[in-house]
């Protein structure tokens, strides 16, 4: 926490267009109801270059405009070295991405990182499913997920970073 005060968080997917796009924006919608935009940086990226310059998968925006969220000025990015000092959570989106955040994290950053989900461990999933491949229903899924998981994190910032 030393960019003004500010808490960092990153969400982390495989190409930047689904799940992280998603949570970025509940999470940044849950830290503007709450009053703590000023106080909390938020941003998202993938693992992979898929997906660089991209706005979010229509099926995702869908799901999100059905809530209210708005993840239309968002556009996929790749994970860089700086995240790493830039930002205070990493959070991947499943084991295998944190598997690849580990392998590119250097040496004394490795507690910044974290499944998403044990943010929501009364969810009774760890992982975040890619919806990419399924249908619209399997947005709806992960976008409930995202929301637990938000409150969660949400609720560890406040204690850790900002009473």
């Amino acid at each position: 926490m030393d960019r003004q005060g500010k808490v960092g968080v990153l969400f982390v997917c495989m190409g930047n267009i689904c799940r992280s796009p998603t949570a970025h924006g509940v999470f940044r919608q849950l830290a503007r109801d709450e009053g703590l935009e000023q106080r909390i940086e938020i941003d998202s990226a993938g693992t992979h270059a898929y997906h660089v310059g991209s706005s979010p998968d229509p099926r995702a925006q869908a799901a999100a405009a059905s809530r209210n969220i708005d993840l239309s000025d968002l556009r996929g990015r790749q994970v860089e070295t700086g995240d790493f000092h830039r930002f205070d959570y990493i959070l991947a989106m499943d084991n295998e991405n944190l598997g690849i955040l580990g392998n590119l994290c250097p040496v004394g950053a490795e507690e910044k990182l974290h499944l998403f989900m044990d943010f929501a461990p009364d969810y009774g999933m760890r992982e975040v499913p890619d919806p990419y491949y399924g249908g619209d229903r399997g947005f709806d899924q992960v976008f409930d997920m995202i929301e637990q998981a938000s409150r969660g994190l949400m609720e560890e910032i406040r204690q850790r970073h900002l009473s």
